[in-house]
């Protein structure tokens, strides 16, 4: 990133100078390739191009199925909608200079950071695609495959395409999540000063154009690669591919967008949660200043770690878990539809596109239905934020009851059982309930309402090790109910298909998968409103942080403040939900990769018996991988955070003017810092992730072939697969409650018991934040997606393990 002269040698005079602007931090202003080359384009142009590429869309979804146009008219809907508010939003007002300056070095420095990452995730994801190519050109092939005539290259072709789309739409949706943050937090500040009614719709308004966008991107996506393989594959004409097969040829999609989401959530977690350790242990413990002073040298990297960590990397990561789930559904409703000779099997495969197009429109009803009041004498509005977003949450939750019920019945009747769709109805209103439920749990866990909460906070007041104590009992405590929620869901959808009268040849049952795959998405019906929720955190957080830049007068601070406390509770309540989806999801890509070896072994495969020796190993590697990954993650945080601290203090001892305002801060050096080191550091625990699974399978191939088991690298896989999920769901839910709990006992101490800000129950308070920052912001969420990951990664590479 291309900084000022000034900037670098710190030639910006005293403070008392200029007390309340800020070093213009800007370099050359940057935009993607893709933006800058449709810019030279002539507007007529480029609206005539537009609409031919709309024509094509819509010309091969026809060709498809009219199920794929109404998926394709309500997503190009909702990215108007999506334009709409971020139109509205750009036309708030920046407040004083001083603020623009701060939010434009918060600006220059994510996207200087999102570049790179992204060229190095870009080179991987190049290198990667060779290999699966060359993966591909030497396994075998389905019988399927093989009668219509897809050849080894051609399936090669597919599956590297599809990676590439995946990871390429993953890497867009993490940029959306980033790009509207960085302008959307510095007019959350200047409406903080008028009303923190319209500070909140503004913040909910940018994060729901970052949802629309994300959910509207993974739906045309997928729905765009099902069309196009459709039409090009002949997909049910005479001697060519069956529609029910088509689902597996997405796979690679979904291992595109999880590789890019796992390297998205390690890098930006690492960068902001370094900046924010060493932040807060220098300048609060250490020097007693408030959080985002300007006197902290790390107080701009900690601001852009927002951004390139709870923004880009959410975005990605939702963009994964959506793109998982659906294409997991896929298959499984292609295989229940073949099991059970549906006469027109499509309403069941592209069901879960339909629920997630009805989530664009029944998430825009939540996000319109917060409004904007102008409260008097720029008070903190008397009306608790939270409870502003759990209403638009339960608008959200009532639509999404009514469409999912009547998607059931336009799709998923048949004349085979009549009542099935009812059941499948049934299966979503389990996902829909599980989804608030978990909400509902984190926030009690998290939000310092509660007494959870409250109770830490107060184990601060007798030092900083009964802090930590409390913080980790809390967080294994947070791990019980979840699991029994998951539970009962899992058994309760399971249930309802089987007993929903769909039957295979043979008279034998056969919905309890699909019911699964139906409640999963059911759980994610409200992911663009969840999603909403959680981009208004970190949006919040770095309003208040240019607030606090800028010295604005205390109201808009406690205004800002509030709007913090809620985010990180937003923050906490939507990884929450994200690890009950992923739980699910895994399920669902477990049972699609006991169903693709069963089609390339051409045996059953239904069972896999942990009393052999080496299948129990590969669940012991795979608890092993979770605990060994999530123990990378933290270090890599605590190394980065080490460099960050040395640099606070060195500029602390070498420029003593720095506490008086006489001497300007290196803010430049710190984002160096932070930025170069979290790229390294993200290699070795993504590498494992990646090579881990591979490895085990081929490796127990190997040994299976010698010892007469044909079929030993696959179980073995399939055993530390449902391991590796069980450790990383129970791992993941520990390190998220319990760091966004220290969080937020931290906030609550801050507004003033227990002796407030700088007390000693607030000083052991910070030390349990800092604690719970790579738990929360780093290693719990790159959990939920290596989860995912290592699913996808063994459906993509099954055939090589046999």
């Amino acid at each position: 990133m291309v900084m000022d002269v000034d900037v670098e040698d710190g030639n910006l005079g005293p403070y008392q100078d200029r007390p309340r602007t800020f070093p213009n931090m800007r370099g050359k202003s940057y935009n993607p390739l893709i933006f800058r080359i449709l810019m030279r384009i002539n507007v007529r142009v480029l609206f005539v191009i537009l609409l031919l590429a709309l024509g094509v869309v819509f010309y091969v979804g026809a060709s498809t199925s009219p199920i794929i146009v109404f998926v394709f008219s309500i997503c190009i809907i909702s990215f108007l909608v999506s334009l709409y508010l971020a139109r509205w939003v750009l036309a708030k007002d920046e407040g004083p200079p001083e603020m623009g300056q701060i939010s434009d070095a918060i600006r220059d420095g994510a996207e200087g950071f999102f570049r790179t990452q992204y060229g190095t995730i870009s080179k991987m994801a190049f290198l990667l695609a060779a290999v699966i190519f060359c993966i591909y050109l030497f396994r075998s092939t389905t019988p399927e495959q093989e009668a219509s005539g897809i050849g080894r290259f051609t399936s090669a072709y597919i599956t590297v395409a599809a990676f590439l789309l995946g990871a390429l739409c993953s890497g867009a949706a993490g940029y959306v999540g980033m790009w509207v943050s960085v302008r959307a937090n510095v007019r959350v500040s200047s409406a903080a000063r008028r009303s923190a009614r319209e500070a909140l719709q503004i913040a909910v308004r940018a994060g729901g154009f970052s949802a629309m966008v994300v959910v509207g991107m993974a739906v045309i996506g997928i729905a765009i690669l099902y069309a196009t393989f459709y039409v090009w594959l002949e997909v049910d004409s005479p001697g060519s591919m069956k529609v029910t097969d088509l689902p597996l040829l997405l796979v690679g999609y979904g291992f595109g967008a999880s590789f890019v989401a796992l390297f998205a959530q390690l890098g930006g977690g690492i960068y902001t949660k370094a900046a924010d350790v060493g932040a807060d242990l220098v300048g609060k413990v250490e020097q007693g200043i408030p959080e985002d002073d300007p006197r902290n040298p790390a107080v701009i990297a900690d601001l852009v770690g927002d951004n390139v960590g709870d923004c880009a990397a959410r975005g990605a990561d939702l963009f994964e878990s959506i793109a998982a789930e659906i294409i997991s559904a896929m298959i499984l409703g292609g295989t229940m539809a073949k099991r059970c000779k549906i006469e027109d099997p499509s309403g069941f495969i592209l069901f879960p596109l339909v629920v997630h197009s009805f989530d664009l429109v029944i998430s825009s009803a939540g996000i319109f239905s917060i409004r904007g009041t102008r409260d008097s004498g720029g008070k903190a509005s008397s009306e608790d934020p939270m409870t502003i977003l759990q209403r638009g949450y339960s608008v959200t939750i009532v639509l999404a009851v009514l469409t999912f019920g009547a998607s059931t019945r336009w799709l998923l009747y048949t004349e085979q059982a009549p009542s099935a769709w009812f059941n499948f109805a049934l299966c979503g209103l389990v996902g829909i309930i599980t989804a608030y439920i978990f909400v509902w749990i984190t926030k009690y866990y998290t939000d310092y309402k509660h007494e959870p909460v409250r109770m830490l906070a107060l184990s601060s007041s007798t030092g900083h090790g009964t802090n930590i104590i409390a913080g980790v009992s809390l967080g294994l405590e947070s791990t019980a109910l979840p699991v029994l929620v998951i539970s009962v869901s899992i058994i309760s959808a399971f249930w309802l298909g089987q007993t929903s009268g769909l039957m295979d040849e043979n008279g034998i049952p056969t919905g309890g998968l699909f019911g699964t795959a139906v409640a999963t998405m059911g759980m994610l019906s409200t992911a663009a409103y969840v999603l909403t929720m959680d981009m208004f955190g970190p949006i919040a957080d770095n309003a208040g942080g240019i607030v606090e830049m800028s010295q604005q007068p205390e109201s808009v601070r406690e205004i800002t403040d509030v709007l913090d406390a809620v985010g990180n509770t937003t923050k906490a309540t939507t990884k929450g939900f994200a690890i009950g989806s992923a739980a699910l999801a895994s399920f669902l890509l477990f049972s699609a990769y006991m169903d693709e070896v069963a089609t390339f072994a051409r045996e059953p495969f239904k069972q896999v018996d942990i009393a052999i020796p080496e299948v129990f190993v590969g669940g012991l590697l795979g608890s092993m991988l979770i605990y060994l990954f999530s123990a990378w993650a933290c270090s890599a945080v605590g190394r980065t955070a080490q460099e960050v601290v040395k640099e606070v203090r060195r500029q602390f001892i070498e420029r003593p003017g720095i506490m008086d305002y006489t001497e300007k801060p290196d803010y430049s050096r710190c984002v160096a810092i932070v930025a170069s080191a979290s790229l390294k550091e993200m290699i070795k625990p993504g590498a494992l992730a990646i090579v881990s699974p591979i490895v085990i399978g081929i490796a127990f191939r190997i040994f299976g072939y010698y010892t007469g088991q044909p079929l030993l690298g696959a179980k073995v896989v399939a055993s530390m697969l449902m391991f590796a999920t069980v450790s990383g769901i129970l791992m993941a839910l520990f390190l998220n409650t319990a760091g966004g709990a220290w969080d937020n006992a931290k906030k609550y101490i801050e507004t003033g018991v227990l002796g407030g800000k700088g007390s000693d129950s607030h000083k052991a308070a910070i030390t349990g934040d800092t604690v719970g920052d790579p738990f929360k912001d780093t290693a719990g969420p790159s959990l939920h997606v290596l989860i995912k990951m290592l699913a996808t990664i063994t459906l993509v590479m099954a055939p090589v393990f046999l």
